[in-house]
């Protein structure tokens, strides 16, 4: 059956939403109160500035297909007799119909000894070419969490010997 070695897949991405950096776009000087700073004196100069990153979500897809081009083992070998076993008496007087080992093999060349085992992957990351969240204390976005590289196909080939 040819759908045997068909992998297909998806991965959604999601990240929540979540406080920019808040210190720094506020001029707290209380790290544990980025947004007010605190009362009085403490009192963030920027408080209007603070923000949350919004949440993000991307979808990855990747399908694949891994050639087993083996033989099986039902098979018919050419130039071998179904029927073409040799009789032989046993030790108490009955017959047994004994078959001849094969030694026909698997002929390796071609394309089917090529494709056996080869694996083709077809693959797109970020398929609807989300753009990451703006933040603003990372300077447009946050590398540590998303990526500006958008949509991004790949093929990858892998062959096992």
């Amino acid at each position: 059956m040819w759908l045997q070695g068909l992998d297909i897949g998806a991965v959604v991405h999601y990240t929540g939403q979540y406080e920019d950096d808040n210190v720094s776009l506020t001029g707290s000087p209380k790290v544990n109160m980025p947004r007010t700073g605190g009362p009085g004196g403490n009192a963030a100069p920027f408080p209007f500035r603070a923000r949350k990153v919004a949440a993000w979500t991307t979808l990855d897809l990747i399908a694949s297909y891994t050639f087993d081009l083996s033989p099986s083992a039902s098979t018919p070998v050419p130039g071998f007799a179904k029927d073409g076993g040799k009789n032989f008496k046993m030790k108490d007087g009955k017959e047994k119909n004994v078959l001849p080992v094969s030694t026909a093999e698997y002929n390796p060349c071609g394309w089917g000894a090529w494709l056996n085992n080869t694996t083709i992957s077809l693959g797109m990351q970020n398929v609807f070419d989300e753009d990451p969240p703006f933040a603003a204390g990372s300077g447009g976005y946050d590398a540590s969490l998303a990526t500006i590289k958008g949509r991004f196909w790949y093929v990858q080939l892998k062959k096992k010997f």
